[in-house]
């Protein structure tokens, strides 16, 4: 039992509350020598008719030993309570090898299912750097909720429907000079560009562009068949690029997918008296919730996002029966999903409570807004490249005989720009630097490899340890213990993640085992002439490798062993 329920529980027998109330009122304090743990007494002051000082001073006279504390003090309205520290690091040791790569997880998912909508890239266009929030947001919180006991659903919601095809298939058939399979999601994307330029001097290429996409609806052979090959082409494409970030989906239903489905969410709509008809289009007025109405069908009869997206959540709620659907789209599209989600309420679908939009903020450049129609854009692939090359050159600096080096600077270059988007909160707008992003110095992406690769380093040197021989004694002094709590801090940290949907706060825990190990590193002699010695540190080197590896996985970084 940890401390905090040890705690609470001593609380409990005196006050006569629940412990898990009182365990959740527990705090830390910002000074150690305060305390490790506080208990704020004048939550009890309305109960109990007294002062806090005196709750206080009262239950420290009241509660006997508790297991895993050395001492207790009454301070002001605070009963604060000290770790025995050797017997803290101790446990938290026994508890992280006990469960080596299983550290973290926890099974509070029962095998739920959770539908995670992520990337969601649209088929002939780039898949540029404004897709990796979305992305990496996205794979890592399927990986937080695998690891905590859910059957996680990773969702690609391609965008492959719409009169951009039209207009693909347009500029395709005047300037296109080989068979689409052999071209590249450049040299359409060059194609799609031309085509805004021309356009805007010959309009009636649009009516053009219109008439090729109603042939696709039409299921027009010539029309389909080129439309199935630019998305076999892209996919193909994207593919490698999510193969080098580590990132999977279970489905890639796109707003195609849901063509032949949005008929029956109409006639619901419909037949409950929900829509209405203004300026020809058919809508949901939403004016008494202060919002826009939620345009259903406009006045050409063509379907819209929210038309779709009805017909996606109730499908994905009758296939997986989810316990939780998460939507990690940027916060540009907030309104849209009050509106979704308000009409999914409307309709009478209770479960709509567990659907929430995981919004984070718009990725631009420095030069100015991210535009494929003006072909402004930073292709994520060539980031990727540049992060790997920059890394392999100092990789070729600083470890010329490293084996499988081309892999490390792969591997580490991608966690550079992966971790860069994560390590603050989602809902922060990010400036993309070339600088910023493949700077490795400070707390980066690489800076927490490079500290698995040295716990490996110690350990590979040692040639292991023997657990039997492990000497706590040594487990009192500051570095120690600030590593053992960094690490007992991680579960928490997974769970909180999952919670707030934010994959920073693994990233932040992770980041605090890999300060509070090279401070430990520094500061002791892991190998000794005391073989209990050596061993307690070198578990707790492995400890640490241990939470750092499975902090890497969680927000999308692989873990390499040299470096």
């Amino acid at each position: 039992m940890e401390n905090k329920l040890r705690i609470a529980a001593a609380i409990a027998a005196q006050t006569g509350l629940e412990a898990d109330q009182l365990k959740d009122w527990l705090e830390t304090p910002p000074d150690p020598a305060m305390g490790d743990y506080a208990f704020p007494c004048f939550r009890l002051a309305k109960t109990m008719r007294k002062a806090p000082p005196a709750i206080a001073a009262e239950l420290a006279g009241s509660i006997g030993h508790i297991d895993g504390i050395a001492s207790m003090e009454a301070k002001g309205g605070y009963l604060n309570f000290f770790a025995d520290k050797t017997a803290f690091v101790r446990d938290t040791l026994n508890k992280v090898l006990a469960q080596g790569d299983s550290y973290g997880n926890d099974n509070i998912g029962g095998g739920r299912n959770v539908c995670v909508e992520y990337s969601s890239i649209n088929i002939a266009k780039p898949f540029h750097i404004g897709h990796l929030p979305s992305t990496a947001i996205g794979n890592s919180l399927y990986r937080i909720y695998k690891a905590l006991g859910y059957n996680a659903i990773g969702i690609n919601h391609l965008g492959d429907w719409g009169t951009q095809f039209g207009k693909m298939i347009v500029a395709y058939k005047k300037w296109g000079d080989k068979p689409v399979p052999q071209c590249t999601v450049r040299e359409l994307v060059k194609l799609y560009v031309r085509f805004h330029e021309e356009a805007e001097a010959h309009p009636e290429m649009n009516d053009e562009a219109r008439a090729w996409f109603k042939k696709i609806e039409s299921g027009d052979n010539e029309a389909v068949t080129l439309w199935q090959q630019f998305k076999d082409l892209t996919l193909k494409e994207v593919g490698k690029v999510y193969d080098r970030l580590g990132v999977h989906f279970d489905s890639y239903a796109g707003e195609s997918f849901y063509e032949d489905k949005m008929g029956a969410v109409i006639d619901e709509l419909r037949e409950k008296g929900l829509l209405t008809v203004d300026k020809g289009a058919t809508l949901v007025d939403l004016s008494a919730y202060d919002m826009p109405p939620c345009i259903i069908l406009r006045s050409d009869g063509a379907t819209l996002y929210a038309t779709r997206d009805l017909a996606a959540a109730i499908y994905r709620k009758n296939t997986y029966d989810f316990v939780k659907s998460l939507y990690v789209v940027a916060y540009q599209q907030n309104l849209h999903f009050k509106q979704f989600f308000k009409v999914l309420e409307l309709m009478g679908n209770d479960w709509v409570k567990d659907c929430e939009h995981v919004n984070f903020g718009m990725v631009s450049m420095e030069e100015g807004t991210l535009s494929t129609r003006h072909g402004n854009v930073v292709y994520l692939e060539d980031v990727l490249n540049a992060a790997a090359e920059k890394t392999g050159k100092i990789i070729e600096d600083k470890s010329p005989d490293l084996p499988d080096k081309d892999d490390v600077a792969a591997a580490v270059g991608v966690g550079a720009v992966v971790w860069g988007m994560l390590y603050n909160s989602r809902i922060k707008d990010v400036t993309f630097s070339w600088n910023k992003v493949l700077n490795f110095d400070g707390e980066t992406g690489p800076y927490a490899q490079y500290t698995h690769a040295r716990c490996c380093s110690v350990l590979r040197k040692a040639g292991g340890y023997d657990a039997d021989r492990i000497d706590p004694s040594c487990f009192s002094d500051d570095a120690t213990v600030a590593l053992a709590k960094a690490i007992a801090a991680f579960p928490a940290a997974v769970r909180g993640a999952a919670d707030k949907n934010e994959p920073y706060l693994v990233a932040r825990a992770t980041m605090e085992v890999c300060t509070a190990f090279n401070r430990f590193y520094f500061c002791n002699h892991i190998m000794t002439d005391d073989a209990g010695v050596s061993a307690a540190r070198l578990a707790l080197t492995d400890a640490a490798r241990i939470t750092i590896k499975k902090g890497l996985y969680l927000v999308g970084l692989q873990a390499p062993e040299r470096m």
